[in-house]
């Protein structure tokens, strides 16, 4: 079973992980007045319990400027969304405030049938598709064990500030990960879990997606 965004906003939340501030709008009078209240530049995302991958089907739209911009992309979503899955329920559209440009990590979590819960990390957008530079460990994952995931992989470096660049704010990486592992110690139903990405900052860092299934 797929949650809500708001089951999962609250959910996340709850255990110190941090999100992108944003408002359910359920017609495009909603949307235009949700975007006005996060102020622009917005993020437009398709909200609909049938439709975990939404970038595959034209559900997610960046860098909205204005009204006229939503108005645009609210129907061309809709019409993309019923044309690829007509099946799909629509219960309408999630304005998000655009964060800020930083680093993009992904951390995940899946239920191994032998392990039990396992909690991935790793560079998140192309990085992580291309190269497969990731780590693993069985939960539960303390501090510690949170700070060797991170520096295993090979694009460490990058986290801590290769050539010149500011580095990453590891802390707050690590409280994403034990953050992760507490939930799914009280949560044991949840099948898969996704954090795609967290934008990390040199002081803190935001979820900018997210999606979990469960039992």
């Amino acid at each position: 079973m797929n949650l809500t965004t708001d089951q999962l906003h609250d959910i996340l939340m709850e255990y110190g992980i941090p999100l992108v501030q944003k408002i359910m709008a359920a017609s495009l009078q909603e949307a235009v007045e949700a975007a006005n209240k996060l102020h622009y530049p917005v993020v437009m995302k398709i909200s609909s319990p049938d439709i975990s991958h939404k970038t595959d089907v034209g559900g997610i739209l960046l860098d909205l400027n204005s009204d006229e911009e939503i108005k645009k992309a609210y129907l061309a979503m809709m019409d993309s969304v019923k044309k690829n899955i007509p099946e799909a329920r629509i219960d309408g559209v999630i304005i998000q405030k655009m964060a800020k440009s930083g680093l993009e990590v992904i951390v995940g979590a899946k239920l191994d049938p032998q392990f039990g819960h396992v909690i991935m990390f790793g560079l998140g957008g192309i990085f992580v598709e291309i190269y497969k530079d990731v780590s693993f460990r069985v939960t539960p994952i303390d501090q510690k064990t949170a700070h060797d995931m991170i520096l295993e992989i090979k694009a460490s470096s990058i986290i801590q500030g290769a050539r010149g660049q500011e580095p990453a704010d590891i802390d707050a990486i690590i409280k994403v990960i034990t953050g992760l592992s507490r939930m799914l110690e009280k949560k044991p139903g949840i099948i898969e879990l996704d954090i795609n990405p967290l934008i990390v900052y040199s002081h803190g860092a935001v979820a900018v997606d997210a999606r979990m299934l469960t039992h």
